[in-house]
């Protein structure tokens, strides 16, 4: 996700300036067993906020023969200070792989708290991290304010350049999409099944779309769909126990968001409008879905304006 403006105001109000030498705020980290050997810390079903610390993505953490591998590492120093802690008791090993799905901040900042050797993430996510973590990390701060004290950019230094890695024989099916971002990592447990779906997928929780190629997040859909797998972690929102849920949910979402805008756009709808079209009752259950739906407007209302209604000088689609 990509906080704004609001988001960064509000923060700012509610942020407390701390004596020196006083503790900071603590990160509560739950991590619930989903499978053998795989735990998920389920974040916050909320925007970033200052009351959250921005610990809004989901986390999976995954005992294996020769270590501990996360996937996905929080918002900050302080979180992923505190999850590797957590993880390493839960399993007894050392953290030996951190695995960032994708370039937002509530994943990846957090790899500022491990040798940037073990970090790994596509090709494409540290490109795009060495071009927006800065504006990322600046926002972040504006928001957070001691959440994210000590919290440096860090740049994963072992590009994914391969489809699968053994951890002393537990392997990983490493699978290179996009749609949410430019470079989505997915990832299958060969052991369970498990699917860990990074913001491919939300579930019961809207879908964000700051980076979002929507047909190319359907082709990613696809792909995981026709993968023969047993239960899904989301990026956002509850463990999907069938695995299948969260594929049609967000798949849902999307379809519905780009045909409303379209039809919003050519009713003549303005933005602040288009925000405040009717939600069909079948979201009801999502948390964040007007959020979500205001901010996707920010995010993809421009162009398809640009699209439906071109300069008088330029063919219509």
């Amino acid at each position: 996700m990509i906080v704004g403006r609001r988001d960064v105001m509000a923060g700012l109000a509610a942020s407390i300036a701390l004596p020196a030498g006083a503790a900071g705020p603590t990160y509560r980290i739950d991590p619930v067993a989903v499978a053998d050997g795989i735990w998920m810390v389920h974040g916050a079903d909320a925007p970033i906020e200052a009351s959250n610390g921005g610990a809004i993505a989901n986390i999976a953490i995954i005992a294996t023969p020769a270590g501990t591998v996360l996937c996905d590492c929080g918002p900050s120093l302080r979180y992923a200070q505190a999850l590797r802690t957590i993880a390493e008791k839960l399993t007894g090993k050392p953290v030996i792989r951190v695995y960032v799905t994708h370039l937002h901040p509530d994943h990846g900042l957090g790899a500022a708290a491990f040798d940037p050797a073990i970090v790994a993430a596509l090709p494409g996510t540290i490109a795009a991290i060495a071009r927006d973590g800065q504006g990322f990390s600046d926002a972040m701060y504006r928001m957070l304010n001691d959440w994210m004290r000590g919290t440096d950019i860090v740049l994963p230094a072992r590009p994914i350049t391969s489809d699968r890695e053994d951890f002393g024989g537990r392997a990983l099916r490493l699978l290179a999409l996009s749609g949410h971002s430019s470079a989505d990592l997915a990832l299958l447990d060969e052991c369970t099944g498990l699917l860990i779906g990074g913001d491919l997928l939300f579930h019961d929780r809207a879908p964000s779309t700051p980076t979002a190629d929507l047909a190319a997040w359907r082709i990613s859909l696809d792909r995981l769909a026709a993968l023969d797998h047993k239960g899904a972690i989301p990026g956002h929102g509850p463990f999907d126990p069938g695995g299948r849920a969260a594929i049609t949910q967000t798949r849902d979402w999307i379809d519905w968001l780009e045909a409303t805008l379209i039809d919003a756009v050519r009713s003549g709808l303005d933005m602040v409008e288009a925000g405040e079209v009717p939600i069909p009752d079948r979201f009801a259950g999502m948390a964040a879905a007007r959020y979500e739906l205001q901010r996707s407007v920010s995010h993809l209302y421009p162009a398809i304006e640009a699209r439906l209604l071109p300069r008088i000088d330029e063919p219509a689609d």
